[in-house]
């Protein structure tokens, strides 16, 4: 797992040229996805009971059927980096507003019972087993689904994000965080990395 916060230099917008990465044939510093790495994802996902199948799958699977199906549109530039991010390297990442998470914040495996709405519809997800982000109010992102409570916002300055990486997959969450940096500063963003235990 490598983290990292992120300040925006005005209330985050849009930027086309990070959008325009989110298709198959975009230039990557050598990353792409393949069968092991959705392998080695889903093995981490599944440390604490967790099944990730059907709609439980890792947020990075999504993505290959959403591009491949066109069915996403730019949110903002800190979405759309995560994202692209997270589509060519295969993991799924997780991004949430400072501003609306409560320290301390943490990552650990959710108990029996956990469960947050994840979109604006008011759906929830059933994390139980799942490693996930939590802050002083309980769990709120995690390689699945992110809670819809502390996601980003055309009035977001500030971010958190995560990249889930696998032992077996070593030196791909810092290689995927480093390239999600970058499209960061080139926006205009500056980045800070978070230690970890």
């Amino acid at each position: 797992m490598v983290a990292f916060t992120t300040a925006f230099p005005a209330p985050v917008g849009k930027d086309p040229a990070v959008f325009s990465l989110l298709r198959p044939d975009a230039p990557t510093p050598g990353l792409s996805s393949d069968d092991a790495v959705r392998g080695a994802v889903r093995e981490v996902l599944r440390h604490g009971g967790y099944k990730p199948t059907g709609r439980g799958k890792p947020a990075s699977e999504y993505l290959l059927r959403a591009v491949s199906e066109s069915a996403l549109s730019s949110i903002n530039v800190a979405v759309d980096a995560c994202n692209v991010v997270s589509f060519h390297s295969g993991l799924p990442i997780s991004v949430v507003d400072l501003g609306l998470v409560k320290a301390p914040l943490r990552v650990a495996l959710a108990a029996e019972g956990t469960t947050y709405v994840f979109n604006a519809s008011g759906q929830t997800i059933d994390v139980a087993g799942l490693v996930c982000l939590f802050d002083a109010d309980g769990a709120c992102a995690n390689p699945v689904k992110d809670s819809q409570r502390t996601k980003t916002s055309a009035q977001t300055t500030q971010t958190l994000s995560v990249v889930w990486g696998a032992k077996a997959l070593s030196g791909r969450a810092a290689k995927a965080a480093a390239w999600y940096r970058e499209l960061l500063h080139a926006a205009g963003a500056t980045t800070e990395p978070v230690v970890t235990n």
